[in-house]
């Protein structure tokens, strides 16, 4: 029987195998083939978050009818173990687990990913509880063939998530936590070392440390599979199996415990920084086991993700280890000494070694890779093939291959560290061989490039505003590394100013044109610009360059322009001359600009008041300007149509005449005039108060012949005679009224009144 070979190692082990053997060829029970999971909270925006559980299903051994359309998660307290709300959480995805090296595949071992997730809102009023929260889903039950727990039928799953508070000390607290990846679809082989990177990424950059964990069992059963929501923390474990009896003359094995979940030598292990996995197991059987990834910030654990899983151990064909060695060059026979040799690149020197690589088993197909051990930048790369067979028919027993190191790798005086890995193609998981190359390398020498302009002699270069400069730069390099040319200006952008720097290549020189057509945005307080022009290479990275600058002087002289005119001449400073005259005249004045730079001249003419408080159109006062601008010289006439226009804006009418000069900065020359409309009411208003009517031809009637005349809007509209008691005893619209004073002698009292509101009154005695 062959119960006969299972002395040679604990009884236990065997007794399980063939448990395990049995259970899979009798297919499922009542167990749902869950091979394991974890839990993510992902940041999307504000408070929108997604919930993410990634379950692995069995899907060589389970059942489809097994599979969830959904799950739920419940969100705790942590402090208190409160609950705060159940998340039902859909079934969204469903993939396959692809091995690591798809050619030991096995029909028996195929792993599907199930994701369930959901958007939810965590909104800072409520998840602010200083001590975070967790969130639980619970699902029975465990694939029946475990190896390494008690009764694993009806064991269940507790997958479990924490994550910190979304506000601290009143500003938000942003946090997704860390992703375990990539889950594992291959099985290890007895006595053979397995490795598995089990490492997390984080996209907030917090800290990440791995431990192992015994795996979460929780309060689900066979009787309640899927519970409507998780219970509480704290959640119970999986039960370890107890050790086999003990058997004489086999050595005793640790118990299984969270530092022993798959027995092996060494036993599973995590490293606590990178997250790779390791056993080299020495029992076939399917073990479940718990790894946790704990979140660091600013040293203080802000939350954990736990991933539950299992791992199967076959019996393989022996794999040899391939081995590996280096030459440091072509013709040496001495290979290199790990640890003890250091390649030591220098310029002009060999830069390739040869790597020999064999494999002792036959048909074995080997592969060569690289990775740096403690510095980043420039790799060195395979001049030839890096893979091949070894031992087939036809095929050497030993390849080789040619390793070389760019020029421009600078280790600047450190010694780097760079692996050269081959791996063979063995089930379940490749065999290596590592060389660890220790090196030196200087970058070659590089000479600065050179740069010349056709600027000058003389410098610094005197310009004008309006004039075309041009000039070249040429940059040459002796290494003939391409070159760059840039433009720059000392306190300044040269394209701002318009100034353009248009380059090409031509043989092995770099040529610029500079082309600038002076303007006004050249002229500042500086009239010195100092325009630099740099020639960059960028030989190994590493820039190299040099710098020509070509002074540039903004000349700028403007002289005022001058106006002439014919308007009155200004008797004291600060004055303004005065132009009256009555209705009905027309006033005339001419004007004369002249600039001796000869910049274009404008002439222009503005109404306003005395003050300058207000403006007024010359056209509506009756006033017209015409000028005739030009290069150094401009021209103007203004006419005034003294009419009533003009006075009923009731103003000091100002006219403001202005000459600008079209420069950078215009000296810009001005006169004025005050214009007034005459008014013929220049006699004091007479107001008679007595007659005698007695018909002797003198002093009979009662007028006013000294009125203020009628003048634009103000005209004469009516008088009215009232008596002492208020009485009217006569009234007019003529301006020429005659009262002959019909009535009693005595006091009688008059109005006058103008159309533009002005009244004129008095009293009136009448003699008889």
């Amino acid at each position: 029987m062959p119960f006969r070979l299972f002395p040679l190692r604990p009884a236990w082990p065997a007794v399980l195998l063939f448990l395990c053997t049995w259970l899979l060829l009798a297919g499922p029970a009542q167990a749902t083939h869950i091979v394991g999971g974890e839990m993510e909270l992902v940041h999307n925006t504000g408070d929108s978050y997604t919930l993410i559980l990634n379950l692995y299903f069995d899907a060589a051994n389970g059942s489809p009818s097994a599979l969830d359309a959904d799950l739920t998660a419940s969100i705790f307290e942590k402090g208190s173990n409160q609950r705060v709300t159940n998340v039902l959480l859909p079934l969204t995805a469903n993939t396959f687990v692809n091995y690591t090296n798809p050619a030991c595949a096995k029909p028996t071992l195929s792993t599907r990913r199930l994701v369930y997730s959901k958007n939810i809102t965590l909104p800072p009023g409520t998840y602010n509880n200083p001590q975070g929260y967790y969130v639980a889903v619970e699902r029975c039950c465990r694939n029946n063939s475990i190896n390494n727990i008690v009764s694993p039928n009806s064991a269940a799953q507790t997958f479990y998530l924490e994550f910190p508070a979304v506000v601290r000390r009143g500003q938000p607290f942003i946090d997704s936590t860390p992703r375990i990846f990539p889950p594992l679809a291959d099985y290890a082989c007895r006595d053979e070392l397995f490795y598995y990177d089990f490492g997390g990424q984080d996209a907030d950059g917090d800290s990440l440390v791995y431990d192992l964990v015994t795996p979460l069992n929780g309060s689900s059963n066979s009787n309640v599979p899927k519970p409507a929501a998780a219970s509480a923390a704290p959640y119970s474990l999986i039960t370890w199996l107890p050790p086999a009896p003990t058997i004489p003359g086999v050595p005793t094995r640790p118990p299984l415990s969270t530092l022993n979940q798959i027995p092996g030598s060494p036993t599973l292990n995590i490293d606590r920084n990178t997250g790779r996995l390791t056993v080299r197991p020495t029992d076939m059987g399917l073990f479940v086991f718990g790894v946790r990834c704990s979140e660091y910030r600013n040293g203080e654990k802000i939350g954990e993700a736990r991933r539950d899983f299992q791992l199967m151990v076959l019996n393989c064909p022996t794999n040899a280890k391939p081995s590996m060695v280096l030459l440091p060059t072509p013709n040496s026979a001495a290979p290199y000494r790990p640890g003890r040799d250091t390649l030591r690149l220098v310029q002009g020197g060999n830069r390739c070694v040869r790597v020999r690589f064999t494999d002792p088993d036959p048909n074995s197909r080997l592969s060569l890779s690289l990775s740096a051990v403690n510095f980043t930048g420039l790799m060195p790369s395979f001049t030839t093939a890096t893979s091949g067979a070894v031992r087939t028919p036809g095929a050497p027993d030993t390849l080789t291959a040619t390793l070389c190191f760019p020029e421009c790798i600078n280790t600047q005086g450190r010694v780097f560290l760079l692996d050269v890995v081959v791996g063979d193609d063995g089930c379940s998981l490749p065999k290596r061989d590592t060389v660890r190359v220790a090196f030196t390398a200087s970058p070659p020498a590089n000479s600065l490039p050179t740069l010349v302009s056709t600027a000058g002699p003389p410098l610094p270069l005197r310009v004008r505003v309006g004039d075309l400069i041009t000039f070249d730069v040429t940059g040459t390099d002796p290494d003939n590394d391409p070159i760059q040319l840039e433009m720059s200006g000392q306190g300044f952008n040269p394209t701002n100013l318009g100034a353009t720097l248009s380059q090409g290549t031509v043989g092995n020189q770099q040529r610029g044109r500079f082309t600038w057509r002076v303007d006004c945005r050249a002229v500042g307080p500086d009239s010195v610009r100092n325009f630099q022009f740099t020639a960059a290479t960028s030989p190994c990275n590493t820039r190299q360059a040099v710098t020509i600058t070509v002074p540039i002087i903004v000349r700028y002289d403007n002289r005022p322009p001058t106006l002439a005119s014919t308007l009155p001449r200004v008797v004291q400073p600060n004055t303004i001359p005065l132009v009256e005259l009555p209705l009905g005249q027309t006033y005339t004045a001419t004007f004369t600009g002249a600039d001796v730079d000869r910049d274009g001249l404008t002439l222009s003419a503005t109404g306003s008041t005395e003050d300058g408080s207000e403006g007024f159109d010359l056209a509506a006062a009756g006033m017209r300007f015409s000028a005739q601008n030009g290069v150094g010289v401009a021209t103007g006439t203004f006419q005034w149509d003294v009419s009533c226009a003009a006075a009923n804006l009731r103003r000091n009418l100002v006219v403001t005449f202005r000459l600008v000069d079209a420069t950078c900065r215009p000296l810009p020359q001005e006169q004025r005039v005050r214009l007034l409309v005459k008014n013929p009411d220049t006699l004091a208003v007479k107001l008679y108060n007595i007659i005698t009517p007695n018909r002797d031809g003198k002093n009979d009637e009662f007028r006013l012949p000294d009125l203020p005349p009628n003048f634009c809007e103000s005209q004469f509209k009516s008088v009215q005679v009232f008596t002492r008691w208020g009485q009217q005893v006569f009234s007019s619209t003529d301006r020429e009224f005659r009262w002959p004073g019909e009535g009693s002698a005595g006091v009688y009292y008059y109005f006058v009144t103008y159309t533009d509101g002005r009244r004129f009154r008095g009293w009136l005695e009448v003699v008889r």
